[in-house]
């Protein structure tokens, strides 16, 4: 989709929740106002800093809803070694707050557990095996049964909103598309049965009517849950999906695939978190500078493809962020911009420092541009 057809279909779904005077304000704010939100997730590129954001964000989350849940579906989980503290499958209240708790699910795990009677054939019996060997010759059933466990789990859960800690780009992508995929393979299995309904009642004997019907009964309710969640992630009131980045090429890349197939899928997607972003210091040496020079290039671009979404830009601090104090200091920089000490005008990016000082003192450009390049100090232009 264009940047024009991702504006129109943002536009209607913030029309609908009259929000569209201060939507595009480089903060979290929007996701923390929207007291409707039941899901958001948090997605990109592997080491983009996706759990510090969701961690971050299920502390702002916390001090406004009455129970918070964050979920990591990252296999490689990460919660635990971000708050300093060890959780499992099972909801953990976490250290220093009285509504805000995590979990850490295995999808395989859940998908073996799902699969073990998934069908409804009862006790283990050659039937029961045969039809586990078709399920899963099916591509991508077992990711998308996982899924759809975690799902039956999370909406039984009594908690206001839900942060989904996803994991990278490509992993995500496949889960967007798991209605279809166990729609396919419900097709087929209704396919073998029509196609093969007496062989199969042989082999079951006796008892073939009423493994039919408990089979029937479990493909029923698993569509049934698919729906439900296909219709909560489509609805803006509902889902919202966070993109994370940090300011270099492929991350910019897999950021823009992400809203392509989130648009596509008709997901909500309004806001991405820019981390790892390096600001102009005093004694910032020679390397720090360059490579500033090379994220204020991205930035640039980051902003101007997504000049309709809110755009936050996160620190690099000097620091690690772990521990419940630490994400609470830094959770404050998703809804209050940080600012450095030591910008022009408060103007963060190097290509917009130099326009702004030559337009405010009426700097001949060229002059300006060329006494950097022979410095060594080369800027892109924003003529």
């Amino acid at each position: 989709p264009s940047r024009a057809s991702r504006a129109d279909a943002k536009s209607t779904s913030l029309a609908a929740r009259g929000k569209m005077d201060d939507e595009c304000a480089p903060t979290l704010q929007n996701i923390v106002d929207q007291e409707s939100l039941q899901w958001i997730f948090c997605g990109g590129k592997g080491g983009v800093g996706k759990t510090t954001t969701s961690c971050c964000l299920g502390v702002l989350l916390s001090t406004v809803r009455e129970k918070v849940l964050i979920v990591s579906t990252d296999p490689a989980h990460n919660l635990s070694d971000a708050f300093c503290q060890r959780f499992t499958h099972e909801p953990t209240l976490v250290n220093g707050f009285s509504n805000l708790y995590c979990m850490e699910v295995e999808p395989a795990s859940i998908a073996s557990d799902a699969n073990t009677d998934a069908l409804g054939l009862g006790e283990e019996s050659p039937m029961q095996n045969m039809m586990k060997e078709i399920g899963a010759a099916m591509p991508g059933i077992d990711e998308a049964m996982s899924f759809t466990e975690i799902m039956k789990s999370v909406q039984k859960m009594d908690y206001s909103v839900i942060v989904f800690d996803t994991a990278p780009t490509g992993h995500t992508l496949r889960l967007l598309r798991f209605p279809t995929t166990l729609q396919t393979a419900f097709e087929k299995i209704m396919e073998l049965k029509n196609k093969y309904g007496g062989m199969l009642s042989t082999f079951m004997g006796n008892n073939a009517a009423e493994v039919e019907n408990n089979m029937l009964g479990k493909l029923e309710e698993t569509q049934r849950v698919i729906g439900e969640v296909n219709k909560t992630f489509r609805d803006p009131e509902k889902t919202t999906f966070i993109c994370v980045c940090i300011p270099e090429f492929l991350s910019l890349y897999e950021t823009e695939r992400l809203v392509q197939e989130l648009t596509k899928y008709e997901i909500d997607v309004h806001n991405i978190v820019v981390n790892q972003v390096l600001f102009a210091e005093p004694d910032a040496c020679r390397k720090l500078l360059a490579r500033k020079r090379m994220q204020d290039k991205y930035l640039d671009q980051i902003h101007d493809l997504y000049e309709d979404f809110s755009v936050v830009v996160m620190p690099m601090l000097d620091n690690e962020v772990r521990g419940p104090d630490s994400l609470r200091a830094f959770s404050q920089y998703l809804i209050n911009p940080y600012i450095p000490k030591d910008t022009v005008d408060g103007i963060p990016s190097s290509p917009q420092v130099v326009k702004a000082l030559c337009e405010k003192l009426e700097l001949d450009k060229d002059t300006v541009y060329s006494a950097l390049d022979a410095a060594g100090l080369s800027v892109p232009r924003l003529d």
